[in-house]
């Protein structure tokens, strides 16, 4: 049976990126996309996945001085997906539950980063400990 989001033979694959400057962002998020191209994501889910790829690497390197993100197919059940895991060994988050409101910010921006890819991905799990670094894991299924 094939359908939407059912899975299909797709071997599991992983790839770290690093994310040490402005570049590294760019290399993530065309990674990303190629992944989601390949992956057969509609359009609009390739933008969301996009989206949210781009604001966690700017949040890694902007606030957490840099660090990595991996790239690897889920599954769960009859469904596929692609997962991003962004770490780094920054300051941490002091307080997660201001910074996963809309409009928090500590560096300028609109204060959308976390939210917003809370809202564009279909699983968002965030780690940190002040002083020693933040996780933050986002997953979109098919």
């Amino acid at each position: 049976m094939t359908g939407r989001g059912l899975k299909t033979a797709m071997p599991r694959k992983s790839e770290t990126l690093p994310i040490w400057s402005a570049s590294d962002i760019v290399a993530a998020r065309q990674t990303v996309r190629q992944w989601a191209i390949d992956m057969k994501f509609t359009l609009v889910d390739q933008t969301k996945i996009v989206t949210a790829a781009s604001e966690l690497a700017r949040n890694t390197l902007q606030h957490g001085g840099g660090g990595t993100m991996q790239i690897e197919t889920d599954e769960n059940g009859p469904y596929v997906g692609l997962r991003l895991t962004f770490v780094d060994k920054g300051p941490g988050i002091p307080d997660i539950q201001a910074a996963m409101k809309d409009g928090y910010t500590t560096g300028g921006g609109m204060g959308l980063g976390l939210s917003g890819s809370k809202r564009l991905m279909s699983h968002f799990e965030i780690e940190t400990k002040v002083g020693e670094g933040t996780r933050v894991v986002v997953t979109r299924w098919k």
